[in-house]
């Protein structure tokens, strides 16, 4: 099984506003970059696009390190997730989940991808290296999406 790991970042220009999402993968001398965006979103759902996008780029199944700055998508995952679904996609206070649909389909990749994944917090600009990579990735999906929605008019 190939180990690899993914470093991912989200970025808002207003929260809602345009956003953008990225990715670096990277597994022994081989990197892969992911990054994209959209023009009304969030930055939680930018965190969550960016794991969602990298775990989808996946041939095959991976041990998988997955380093992620966002709070909300590592305690989702590790300790809200299992709630949520015996819960019906409520929180403890029985609101709807936010987001439900990446969570759904994180929560899909996660269990039916056969990965071994470990996931890791790390600081956000805080000058890790890979962070650091996955932060200009996401700017570069804002701009990306902006220079999309320029287009169009």
């Amino acid at each position: 099984m190939n180990s690899i790991d993914i470093y991912t970042d989200g970025a808002c220009k207003g929260n809602p506003g345009p956003g953008g999402w990225g990715a670096l993968l990277k597994s022994g001398h081989t990197e892969k970059t992911l990054f994209g965006g959209e023009l009304d979103t969030t930055n939680n759902r930018m965190e969550m696009t960016a794991v969602i996008e990298a775990l989808s780029a996946l041939k095959r199944p991976c041990k998988v390190t997955l380093h992620v700055d966002s709070q909300y998508v590592l305690k989702g995952m590790t300790e809200w997730l299992v709630g949520w679904k015996a819960k019906g996609w409520k929180t403890a206070a029985k609101l709807p989940v936010k987001n439900v649909d990446l969570w759904q389909k994180l929560d899909a990749l996660v269990s039916g991808g056969g990965h071994h994944i470990e996931w890791r917090w790390v600081k956000g600009h805080a000058g890790h290296p890979g962070n650091e990579r996955a932060d200009a990735l996401a700017n570069q999906g804002v701009e990306h999406a902006l220079q999309q929605a320029a287009g169009r008019h």
